[in-house]
């Protein structure tokens, strides 16, 4: 199974066009790489920031002693857990694709990668966004924030969101790279 073609593609030399009338047939022209698409320099940024926002996330999260007794903030330490992951063994990918100067624009490796980001980016979402529910409640609706720990979940839920804000690029260039084959 050929999953990648080098990056550099030989320009065809095409025969030239019939001259009896006969159906001209344009040659096929393969999508420009754009930065941000799996196997490009983007493409590893975004993945970075993904998995260092998530690992924030998760670090501050986990450091707190009571996160275990809200549902919501257990749904956010499992949402950047599987985002951290899956960030960092697509960054893995694109670094070996950097280094071997392969692309990574084959139909499968793309759905892959498209259904990947857009699962992991919609959990992201919803847990930052029920973790923020959970803390405006906490903090401002119970006044309780003596009590907890306020400060770190609002950092939890804020990595959580910038989490999201760099996994959603690299689903819509995937997506949009799928959808123009």
């Amino acid at each position: 199974m050929n999953v990648s073609h080098p990056s550099v593609h030989p320009v065809e030399v095409a025969p030239l066009p019939p001259t009896d009338g006969g159906a001209i047939v344009p040659p096929r022209v393969r999508m420009k790489v754009i930065q941000g698409m799996p196997g490009t320099i983007g493409g590893l940024s975004l993945r970075f920031c993904q998995f260092a926002y998530a690992v924030v996330s998760l670090a501050v999260m986990a450091t707190t002693s009571d996160f275990p007794s809200v549902t919501a903030f257990c749904y956010l330490v499992a949402a950047v857990s599987l985002q951290s992951l899956w960030s960092l063994s697509l960054a893995i990918l694109d670094i070996h694709a950097l280094l071997v100067g392969r692309s990574l624009q084959n139909y499968r490796v793309v759905s892959l990668f498209s259904i990947g980001d857009g699962v992991t980016s919609t959990l992201t979402f919803a847990a930052a966004c029920a973790s923020a529910g959970i803390t405006v409640l906490i903090g401002n609706d119970l006044g309780l924030c003596a009590q907890n720990h306020c400060k770190q979940f609002e950092t939890a839920t804020a990595m959580a969101f910038l989490s999201w804000f760099t996994a959603l690029p690299s689903f819509l260039l995937n997506f949009w790279s799928l959808s123009s084959r």
